[in-house]
């Protein structure tokens, strides 16, 4: 009866820890950690403790609100963050933009805003379909992508540029010998040329408004959205919205629909979206 009325008591602990935490990424980041999620939660947070040497979730959680460690809240918000992602994801909208949008830039000043940029593959993934389509010159001097991402972690893997194998899956080989200097440990850097027209920096999608001094010609914002909620989605898209060109597109993934949100945005096919000229 002990043991049992022990676990009982542990349980209620992870349980309260894990209310804590989730609503403390909710209000810090708007990330949405439902109950379905709760051991994933848990299990990247006790890494966050293992790491930082802190005793448990609680006295992880205390920390977080008190708000004096700003290095383990960025830990905190890495570790909750899903950073899978590689070079040529969802080619189906990435067609859409090479054969439909891509030639309609701007000859001289385009630009392109990652706003969920990882790791940076997509924003040297843009950057490539762009030195294949419209040539190096353009792609390196005329266009500007800028990647952000509320870690910096990641930010930091971005500017580096280095990428293994897992990444590269989806890329033809073709495309890895011409863009991508090998660096040993199968690992390949991209071309110094081609990282010139990709600026990566940190921020927070729900900080708007956004600090840009020039809005985008091309939004792509992807594998992000389904962390927050209604609410929320619509502040991010409609903050988007108001950075964006007239005339200008927002590329989601094909499996986030904006029609039920009440947006501004004009829905063209799934995952493309254009802001009234």
């Amino acid at each position: 009866m002990n043991e049992l009325l022990q676990l009982s008591d542990v349980t209620a602990s992870l349980d309260q820890c894990y209310r804590r935490l989730r609503d403390w990424l909710h209000q810090r980041s708007g990330m949405i950690y439902p109950e379905k999620k709760k051991l994933l939660l848990i299990n990247r947070m006790q890494r966050v403790c293992e790491r930082y040497g802190i005793a448990d979730l609680d006295t992880l959680a205390d920390s977080l609100m008190s708000g004096l460690n700003q290095d383990l809240q960025f830990a905190v918000l890495h570790a909750a963050s899903t950073n899978h992602t590689y070079f040529f994801r969802e080619p189906q909208v990435l067609d859409y933009f090479k054969e439909r949008i891509l030639p309609t830039l701007p000859q001289t000043d385009a630009r392109i805003w990652s706003a969920a940029a990882s790791t940076g593959d997509e924003a040297y993934t843009l950057a490539i379909i762009a030195a294949e389509m419209r040539g190096m010159d353009w792609a390196t001097r005329k266009l500007a992508i800028l990647g952000t991402d509320i870690s910096d972690v990641v930010i930091a893997h971005a500017e580096a540029g280095v990428y293994g194998r897992t990444h590269l899956a989806q890329t033809p080989n073709a495309i890895t010998a011409r863009y991508f200097d090998p660096v040993g440990l199968d690992q390949y850097r991209v071309q110094n040329g081609l990282r010139r027209a990709c600026t990566f920096r940190r921020l927070n999608l729900k900080s708007a408004p956004y600090p840009f001094q020039k809005n985008f010609h091309v939004v792509f914002c992807r594998n992000v959205l389904y962390y927050f909620d209604r609410a929320q989605q619509r502040e991010v898209i409609d903050a988007i919205y108001d950075v964006t060109e007239p005339g200008g597109w927002l590329l989601t993934s094909v499996t986030v629909s904006l029609r039920e949100l009440g947006s501004r945005w004009i829905p063209v096919q799934s995952g493309v979206y254009r802001k009234a000229a």
